[in-house]
C-alpha cells in the first residue's frame, strides 16, 4: 500500500473523536450504524459528526450507505487490516515476535 495512503490514515484516527467513532463502528460489525446512533453513542452534535465521519471515510476508514432518510457507516476491515499490516510488516527486524505481539497481528 502506497505510504501517503497509510498517513492518510493514521492521520484521521489521531483525533480523539474520530478514533472514538472508529472503535465504534469495529464493534459494530460489517452492519455498522446509522449516523443518528453514532452521534448519540459519542456525544457528538451531528454537523461535528458529520465532519469527522467525511475525515474517516476520505481516508479509506468507513464507508457509508444511504439506508432510508439516512446513512449507515461501518468500518472499512479490510482498509483497517492493511493499516496493521503495514505497520507490522517489518516486526522484530524478521526475528520471531514475543507471544503477545504475535497473537496480535495474527
Amino acid at each position: 500500500m502506497e505510504i501517503s495512503a497509510m498517513v492518510d490514515r493514521l492521520a484521521a484516527l489521531a483525533q480523539p473523536h474520530r478514533l472514538a467513532v472508529f472503535r465504534l463502528l469495529v464493534v459494530a460489525g460489517p452492519e455498522g450504524r446509522a449516523a443518528g446512533d453514532i452521534a448519540d453513542a459519542i456525544g457528538l452534535p451531528a454537523s461535528s459528526l458529520s465532519f469527522h465521519l467525511a475525515h474517516l471515510k476520505r481516508a479509506g476508514l468507513v464507508t457509508a450507505v444511504r439506508d432510508g432518510r439516512s446513512l449507515r457507516y461501518a468500518a472499512d476491515f479490510g482498509a483497517m487490516r492493511g493499516l496493521v499490516d503495514f505497520l507490522t510488516d517489518n516486526c522484530c527486524a524478521g526475528a520471531a515476535c514475543g507471544p503477545d505481539l504475535e497473537r496480535l497481528i495474527a
